[in-house]
């Protein structure tokens, strides 16, 4: 397959997953991340998606700051941000062959829990903690904490428009951190700003069509969707 076919590919998959993340507020990355991998390597993917996140998280931040729930920001951020110093260390130092089969394995364990999961789960507080912790150390290693970290918000915070108003702000410290580090280690090439620029069109046009479908549709409907495509991604990184 030739590079400009695989950049085409990266970028309706950045396009389709980031209306997936308008929609339900997580799992954007996670659903982007396994096919990117494959097409463009796991080292651009992850600077590239990470920059397309911090403009989606951006976004959201600004237009549902009202909502956002002050208390659990805080305590979800400091967290995450300890968990994320292992998950990017662990990144440095692991091969990607076994991250990316751990990794597949984690998106097809946390999509079956999802499917299953009838009604919201009652955890006690450490474990909750623990799960705030795993979900920054998955952040760290492919960005892709949302998915875990859900566990812990839907426990914790009831309307579905504050955990998306939560979330977006925490993506975007997290993230800003993770670009300050790509910055640092010299990760930001021409290549990677050229993707990234062909991606805000489309990004752009996912933002207003999955913030329509969220206020529009049946919010449960698109997240079993979202659980089934994990399910496939998982699966493509495994085999």
């Amino acid at each position: 397959m030739s590079g400009n076919i695989r950049e085409y590919l990266f970028i309706i998959i950045v396009l389709f997953a980031n209306i997936i993340e308008g929609i339900t507020g997580f799992a954007g990355t996670m659903l982007a991340m396994p096919a990117s991998m494959m097409l463009i390597g796991a080292e651009e993917a992850k600077v590239i998606l990470n920059m397309v996140a911090l403009m989606v998280s951006s976004t959201i931040a600004v237009k549902t700051y009202k909502k956002i729930n002050r208390k659990e920001l805080v305590k979800i951020t400091s967290l995450m941000m300890l968990g994320m110093v292992i998950g990017l260390y662990l990144f440095a130092v692991l091969p990607v062959k076994l991250l990316s089969v751990c990794y597949g394995v984690l998106i097809i364990a946390v999509a079956v829990n999802g499917l299953a999961s009838k009604k919201r789960m009652e955890l006690p507080a450490g474990i909750l903690i623990i799960i705030v912790l795993a979900a920054g150390i998955i952040h760290g290693l492919f960005l892709s904490g949302g998915a875990l970290l859900v566990v812990y918000v839907t426990a914790v915070i009831k309307e579905k428009g504050v955990i998306r108003a939560t979330l977006a702000p925490v993506w975007l410290m997290l993230n800003t951190i993770i670009l300050l580090q790509d910055i640092w280690f010299g990760r930001i090439t021409f290549h990677t700003l050229r993707l990234t620029g062909m991606c805000m069109i489309p990004v752009i046009l996912a933002l207003v069509l999955g913030n329509y479908l969220h206020n529009k549709i049946k919010q449960e409907r698109f997240v079993h969707l979202t659980y089934l495509l994990l399910i496939i991604s998982g699966v493509s990184l495994v085999i």
